[in-house]
């Protein structure tokens, strides 16, 4: 029996039903047409695991820039202010190793933020050669302002997801993060 690699639903007949007689593509295995419509035969290999795990990252990431954009800020000054927020002073190394930008990227972005009077500086207790990055009471107010609204933007982005779903998704994330993680 035929098989469909994929079926586009963007195309209709003018009646509005599928006509899927024009999707079969190749013989492949991933959903087979039956007398009934399409039979349920996902395609559960890692690389198509991993292609809907990027392509759902991208849209959701793509979301957030646009998000933090709508605040007046880039992702990474709003990535350390957010740190700082929810974390509390760091150095700058531990700021750069949280939200996942090179020491260059970050400098630039602590500079950046500490002329608009958002972030200061001091020399660190334990290493005079680390610098402590701190939120000041400008910078508390316009990140707590800021993440208020993201995070309304996030729950909208998240709201077809029920609560139980989110759990069983953030477990299986979790797990396949470690699992990555330990194989290198």
């Amino acid at each position: 029996m035929p098989y469909v690699r994929s079926l586009d639903f963007r195309n209709s007949d003018t009646s509005g039903d599928i006509n899927l007689e024009t999707k079969i593509l190749e013989v492949k295995g991933r959903a087979r047409i039956t007398a009934f419509g399409l039979e349920d035969t996902m395609d559960t290999s890692g690389v198509h695991t991993w292609l809907v795990l990027w392509k759902a990252y991208d849209a959701c990431h793509n979301q957030a820039e646009r998000s933090i954009e709508a605040l007046g800020m880039c992702y990474s000054d709003f990535a350390v202010l957010e740190c700082l927020f929810h974390r509390g002073s760091q150095t700058i190394n531990a700021i750069g190793t949280k939200v996942s930008l090179t020491s260059g990227s970050i400098t630039t972005a602590v500079d950046r933020l500490e002329r608009r009077g958002f972030v200061e500086r001091q020399s660190s207790a334990e290493d005079r050669r680390a610098k402590v990055v701190s939120l000041t009471k400008e910078g508390r107010k316009v990140i707590q302002a800021a993440f208020e609204k993201h995070q309304i933007d996030m729950e909208k982005m998240a709201a077809p997801l029920s609560v139980s779903e989110r759990q069983t998704l953030l477990k299986l994330l979790k797990k396949l993060g470690k699992s990555a993680a330990s194989s290198d």
